[in-house]
């Protein structure tokens, strides 16, 4: 998803690098490497950096592997500038992909990321202070299977049928100050996105 900056040069986060080292950004990952700039265990430890000091914020599947989830989100809620994009990319919680791999300890879902805003907590507050407002969602589906069906057709095999999704991107950008629970909920926008089927992706309508 596009996010322009003005201004001086973007300041970019990934998070969990493992061995993919991006140029340009300072990559963060529990283990020391080569390319690696922080090590820092994020289910856990707070990064040593200061308040709202990114831009862009990446976590291409990390957050399945993370037992505390609103530590994470909350902690990068405090090193993100307000309005900093957080991309999250992540097995879809149906699919095999999501299961099969030990080292991951949960699944997420199309609603999952609600529960980054404040608005979800209105009923019980459970002491996360972070506050993300998801704008949009792509679900990359099989382009084999689904190219040139409609949307609604697929979004309800999605909920009923086992590995319909790929693979999930979220993006979510940083509200400061955080947003009062009683405040107007706005749900993302869904993009479904066929995918792999040796023609350019097609977004189903």
């Amino acid at each position: 998803m596009p996010h322009e900056f003005k201004g001086s040069p973007a300041k970019r986060l990934h998070l969990g690098c493992g061995r993919d080292i991006k140029e340009g950004w300072v990559n963060v990952d529990n283990v020391s490497a080569a390319g690696v700039n922080i090590v820092c265990d994020l289910d856990k430890q707070p990064l040593p950096v200061g308040d709202n000091t990114y831009d862009e914020l990446l976590a291409s599947h990390l957050l399945e592997h993370l037992h505390n989830p609103l530590f994470f989100m909350q902690e990068m809620h405090r090193v993100a500038k307000a309005g900093a994009l957080l991309t999250i990319k992540v097995p879809y919680g149906s699919s095999d992909n999501a299961f099969e791999d030990p080292t991951h300890v949960r699944n997420y879902f199309v609603g999952s990321f609600n529960y980054f805003a404040q608005q979800t907590y209105k009923r019980a507050d459970y002491g996360y202070r972070g506050d993300w407002d998801t704008r949009l969602i792509r679900l990359f589906v099989d382009g084999h299977r689904y190219a040139g069906k409609p949307k609604a057709v697929v979004l309800a095999e999605v909920t009923l049928l086992r590995n319909t999704v790929l693979e999930m991107h979220a993006f979510l950008y940083a509200i400061k100050p955080v947003r009062d629970v009683d405040a107007k909920f706005d749900g993302p926008l869904i993009e479904v996105i066929a995918t792999g089927h040796g023609k350019p992706d097609e977004v189903l309508v």
